[in-house]
C-alpha cells in the first residue's frame, strides 16, 4: 500500500465555487441509500470503500456482513486516511462501492479507476452518482463502450454538504441520484430499475 500523505490535495480541490462545494467534496451518503442498494444487490467477496468519509457506506456494509476496507484521501474520523484512490496502483479488495467526489471531473476518474481495478479482481463496482451524469456528451462514448449493468434510480436521496442539512442550498436539493452497477460479465444494454429509499429510512 502506498500512503499519499505527501499528496498535493490542492491540485484536485481548487476553490471554483467555494460557497456551493463542501471541502474535499464531502457529501455523506444517507444510510437509507446504501440499505436500499443492499436490499437488491449482493457482492461476492470483500468490498473497498475508497472515499469512505465518516463511514456512512462502510458501516452499512459491515452491518450487512461484508469485510470492508475503508480509505479516504483525508481524515473524517473513519477508516484509513491518507490514501489517494486515483494514484494507487493495486486494488485493496475485490469489489468497490462508493459515493465518489463529483467536482472537477473526479467522479469520472473514480469510475475509470474502479473499472480498471475490478477488471483485475473480477469484482463489481457500485457508484452513487448524480443521475444527470448519464446525460453528458463527454461521457456518451464511455457509457456506450462500457455501460453499467444496472441503473437504480433513487426516489429520495439528498447528500448534504458535510452531512449537515443546514448547509444545503437550492442547488443541493435539486440533485437526484442513482446507483450505477458495473459487472464485467454483463453483456448488452443497461437495465434501469426504480428503487425507493423510504422503507430504509
Amino acid at each position: 500500500m502506498r500512503i499519499a500523505t505527501d499528496f498535493d490535495y490542492s491540485s484536485y480541490f481548487k476553490p471554483r465555487v467555494p460557497e456551493r462545494r463542501a471541502p474535499f467534496e464531502f457529501y455523506p451518503t444517507p444510510p437509507s441509500a446504501i440499505r436500499a442498494l443492499l436490499s437488491v444487490e449482493r457482492f461476492e467477496g470483500d468490498v473497498w470503500e475508497p472515499a469512505c468519509g465518516n463511514g456512512a457506506i462502510s458501516r452499512e456494509l459491515v452491518s450487512a456482513g461484508y469485510d470492508v476496507i475503508a480509505t479516504d484521501i483525508t481524515d473524517w474520523g473513519y477508516g484509513y486516511p491518507g490514501y489517494d484512490f486515483l494514484t494507487l496502483e493495486k486494488p485493496f479488495a475485490r469489489n468497490i462501492v462508493t459515493n465518489p467526489p463529483y467536482g472537477w471531473g473526479l467522479a469520472d476518474r473514480f469510475v475509470e479507476k474502479a473499472l480498471a481495478f475490478t477488471a483485475e479482481t473480477g469484482g463489481r463496482v457500485a457508484m452513487l452518482l448524480n443521475i444527470a451524469s448519464l446525460c453528458h456528451p463527454k461521457r456518451h462514448d464511455d457509457f456506450v463502450r462500457q455501460p453499467p449493468s444496472v441503473i437504480y434510480a433513487l426516489d429520495e436521496c439528498v447528500c448534504f454538504p458535510l452531512g449537515d442539512p443546514a448547509r444545503a442550498t437550492a442547488h443541493t436539493n435539486k440533485h437526484r441520484y442513482a446507483w450505477l452497477i458495473w459487472d464485467h460479465a454483463h453483456k448488452g444494454d443497461s437495465v434501469i430499475r426504480w428503487l425507493s429509499t423510504a422503507p430504509f429510512q
